[in-house]
């Protein structure tokens, strides 16, 4: 029979439609039988994952790791690029366009952070046990699912392990995907797998820039040298002005001082004082307004002409990721929906700053979506999986995948 699915119907048929009859057929059942039987073995690789460290710029170990996992798969034209993405396609070439799916492999921890996992019931404890060894989990489980049931996508999937998408690492992993014209090319939709649930997607990127405040100046002692101006004193009142600033409640729009820093000790009179700034909004507008307010509250707080001006400032930028919204008529934001409503799932659509916020700003077809069960604690030691049901987030991912890609019958 020919393909089924949006790569080869003449007059398309409706998401509903596509999922209705990708769910029927046999090979369909086989895999997803798969994926409820095999749930020790997903549980053996996220424990294995889970302990193995991947701090921010440090996930070389991880993406080992998963490479051994994408060859016993049997992917095709596996690699790791410059930065550590690593790369498996389902077919053995590289034909266009491709639907990626694709999970973080790094954690928020820092290198030497004490990783045991832990297995009690039908939870699992650990850091960066649910974000995002379960979203690598997912990934494999749907890739090895597809495999075992002999499914023939009508179009290739690649597969992908990415780094840097927690805090600093500001998305650089996907960042420098869609900046290979290859990738940015051939990569029709993404499907971002990232923590646990099966209740919602993310259709709306979460903008953010992040700043380092820094003033400098001669310091001192607190005696001799009383009068010199003060880096502290400075940043703090440029804080203060900033923290003045007015944001709408809709697009919602935050800022917050996280960190602060400078002195040596109660008698000096300090050299330096740096502050980190985090802006967050829905709309790229708002963030420009509200970086504005932050540089002239900085520029306003070294009066021109006063003694101050011995003090130097500067603000760097060390985040910067762009919002955008999944437009209501992309077809991978209707399957996610067809697929939820065959499942009878009640899913609610998200704002967050996830993988997907790359290439949605680049005006293609992105979601993120969770691996299925339950998690919590995410980014303390505290973390924590439940595996319970874990199956119908796998479900989820195969069926959208396949509607996505139609299906060789």
């Amino acid at each position: 029979m020919p393909a089924r699915g949006p790569v080869s119907e003449a007059i398309p048929a409706t998401p509903q439609q596509d999922v209705a009859h990708i769910a029927e057929l046999r090979a369909v059942h086989q895999a997803l039988h798969y994926l409820h039987n095999q749930e020790m073995r997903f549980r053996r690789w996220q424990m294995e994952l889970a302990q193995i460290p991947a701090p921010p710029f440090g996930e070389a170990a991880r993406g080992e790791w998963l490479r051994h996992r994408f060859h016993d798969l049997g992917l095709y034209r596996i690699e790791t690029d410059e930065l550590g993405n690593v790369f498996g396609l389902f077919y053995d070439d590289r034909q266009s366009p491709l639907v990626g799916v694709s999970a973080h492999l790094d954690t928020v921890f820092p290198a030497g952070t004490p990783l045991e996992a832990r297995e009690e019931g039908n939870k699992l404890h650990g850091p960066g046990i649910s974000d995002n060894a379960a979203g690598v989990v997912a990934m494999l489980a749907v890739g090895s699912a597809l495999k075992h049931a002999g499914l023939q996508p009508a179009g290739n999937i690649v597969f992908i392990g990415n780094v840097g998408e927690e805090g600093e690492g500001n998305l650089r992993g996907m960042r420098h995907i869609f900046a290979n014209s290859y990738w940015c090319e051939a990569i029709r939709a993404l499907l971002v797998i990232d923590g646990a649930g099966a209740d919602t997607y993310v259709s709306q990127a979460l903008g953010s820039k992040r700043f380092e405040i820094r003033f400098r100046g001669p310091g001192g002692h607190s005696w001799s040298d009383f009068g010199v101006p003060n880096p502290i004193v400075l940043l703090c009142r440029a804080l203060a002005q900033f923290s003045q600033s007015e944001v709408p409640e809709s697009p919602r729009t935050t800022f917050n001082i996280g960190v602060i820093q400078g002195g040596t000790s109660v008698n000096s009179i300090p050299e330096w004082a740096s502050a980190r700034v985090d802006l967050r909004s829905a709309s790229m507008q708002e963030l420009q307004k509200l970086e504005q307010n932050l540089r002239e509250s900085v520029k306003a707080a070294v009066p021109a002409g006063s003694p101050e001006q011995k003090i130097s400032f500067e603000i760097e930028t060390i985040g910067d990721r762009p919002a955008a919204v999944l437009p209501s008529e992309a077809r991978i934001h209707h399957v996610i929906r067809a697929v939820d409503a065959h499942l009878g799932i009640k899913s609610i659509p998200r704002l967050a700053s996830t993988d997907a916020n790359i290439p949605l700003s680049l005006g293609k077809e992105g979601i993120t979506i969770g691996s299925g069960g339950d998690g919590g604690g995410a980014h303390t030691l505290r973390e924590w999986f439940d595996c319970t049901h874990r199956d119908l987030g796998l479900k989820r991912i195969l069926l959208a995948l396949l509607t996505l890609t139609g299906v060789n019958e």
